[in-house]
């Protein structure tokens, strides 16, 4: 199948989740035989802040893990219809300009062999609904959402069977184990601070507990305010600014454990939609505590794959009990690596999305017939 996915960006992970994702995904479908064309805009906000930051070296990891990789860069000079009139599936992710999700659908809309689907891995589709429905998407063919509460958004938008649940996961080929064990002490916490998200819970069940269970605490992520450096040094944590994602496997190699502080709007209006940097965490076989967080579609086992803490003192005794029982914490890391494998990997993610547009075609091909 030829593909084409147009991202915010592929290059840079800064603040850009997706990236992790769509870079793991991309891989899997390429060795799945499929031809892919991927293409990001110049003026990406991702890629600025990481230039700005540091430089052409903070693409270095990027291009070192994923060196068969490539993306067109565009702007509105681009030339839609030379570029995708031949693809077989078009894929717009919504972290694009309004301009190019429009003409693409104006493409599909005049005939445009391929088929088009939008794909929705934010929460903007209630925090900010005014933004998704901005995006004139009367020429798609369907949404992947990354869960099934953005999926029902969708539905009630009156997308109906047209919209598919699509999880991000791990991409195994760079989220994996150390080959070697080592010793591990200590917790670490990937992730942004955000626009006060979730400030709150992070002193909650990350920097209390981890001060409480006298565990250092060393923090990676972008977007911190002098405000919140401040709280970090008020808990003892040490902050150790960005990280590119790829390298993140090392960093879990030497820790205890991790945690997961979800976003408000991933607890309150779109409950089981859980950071891509779970499954990451689990691929690499690091034991995972969570704040409180439901998982309603059942992605994983609670108190097998990862431990689940509803106050801040739970969560302390959880991260004390965890750096003294090595046999919880192989548990833990066991199950949660065995879950990533058998159903929560990119290379699954790549297989679920050629059966997506295959059932599209069978439809299409009834429709035909009757």
């Amino acid at each position: 199948m030829r593909i084409a996915y147009f991202a915010h960006s592929l290059r840079s992970c800064w603040n850009h989740g997706n990236a992790h994702f769509l870079r793991g995904v991309l891989r899997a479908l390429l060795r799945q035989g499929h031809e892919v064309a991927a293409f990001e805009s110049k003026s990406a906000w991702s890629l600025v802040h990481l230039l700005a930051d540091h430089g052409q070296a903070g693409l270095a990891p990027y291009f070192a893990a994923y060196p068969e990789l490539r993306s067109t860069q565009y702007g509105p000079e681009i030339d839609l219809e030379a570029e995708i009139a031949d693809r077989d599936l078009v894929i717009v992710h919504e972290w694009n300009d309004p301009w190019l999700v429009a003409a693409i659908g104006r493409l599909r809309k005049r005939g445009a062999r391929f088929k088009l689907l939008f794909h929705d891995t934010h929460h903007r589709a209630v925090s900010d609904p005014a933004a998704i429905r901005h995006f004139d998407l009367d020429g798609y063919d369907g949404v992947l959402a990354f869960g099934e509460a953005l999926a029902r958004i969708y539905r009630g938008w009156g997308w109906g069977d047209r919209v598919f649940v699509w999880h991000e996961a791990a991409d195994t080929t760079v989220f994996c184990p150390p080959a070697e064990q080592q010793e591990r002490e200590g917790l670490v916490w990937i992730g942004n601070w955000g626009d006060g998200e979730r400030s709150e819970e992070i002193a909650q069940f990350l920097l209390s507990p981890a001060r409480d269970a006298r565990l250092s605490l060393d923090v990676h992520g972008v977007r911190y305010p002098q405000e919140a450096l401040d709280t970090l040094s008020r808990y003892g944590a040490r902050y150790r600014d960005w990280l590119p994602n790829v390298l993140a496997p090392c960093v879990f190699a030497g820790r205890i454990a991790t945690v997961h502080v979800p976003r408000r709007f991933y607890v309150e209006a779109l409950p089981g939609i859980p950071t891509i940097r779970v499954f990451e965490a689990l691929a690499c076989g690091i034991p995972l505590l969570s704040a409180p967080w439901d998982d309603t579609e059942g992605l994983f086992r609670e108190g097998e794959d990862f431990l689940l803490a509803r106050t801040g003192a739970e969560m302390g005794k959880h991260m004390r009990t965890l750096a003294q029982d090595a046999q919880l914490a192989t548990f833990l890391a066991t199950n949660g690596l065995a879950a990533i494998r058998e159903r929560h990997s990119c290379a699954h993610r790549a297989a679920e999305l050629i059966d997506i547009v295959s059932r599209f075609e069978s439809h299409a091909k009834l429709e035909v017939v009757q």
